[in-house]
């Protein structure tokens, strides 16, 4: 890790840009994200009990810090045609 903060000093000449500079992991570029939101995803729970192939899922964003809790909002189902409570899922 020194050794990647050694170089990425060198090549942006500065200390300070080292806090933007990118991560690289598997080939992808990883930046800082500041705040409190994060992605979740909503699957419909009448969909599971229905026994209907496929899924019904919304992915989101929530403040962790407004609501720690899983979320439940009803969304429209595009297979069972109706409004459906979605739960907030991993």
């Amino acid at each position: 890790m020194v050794l990647f903060k050694k170089l990425v000093c060198k090549y942006f000449n500065t200390r300070k840009m080292l806090i933007f500079a990118p991560l690289f992991y598997k080939d992808k570029v990883i930046m800082a994200k500041k705040g409190n939101r994060v992605q979740v995803i909503l699957e419909c729970t009448e969909h599971k009990e229905s026994g209907q192939p496929g899924t019904s899922r919304y992915i989101t964003t929530k403040n962790r810090k407004n609501t720690p809790d899983r979320i439940e909002i009803k969304k429209y189902n595009p297979i069972l045609r109706k409004v459906t409570l979605h739960k907030e899922i991993k």
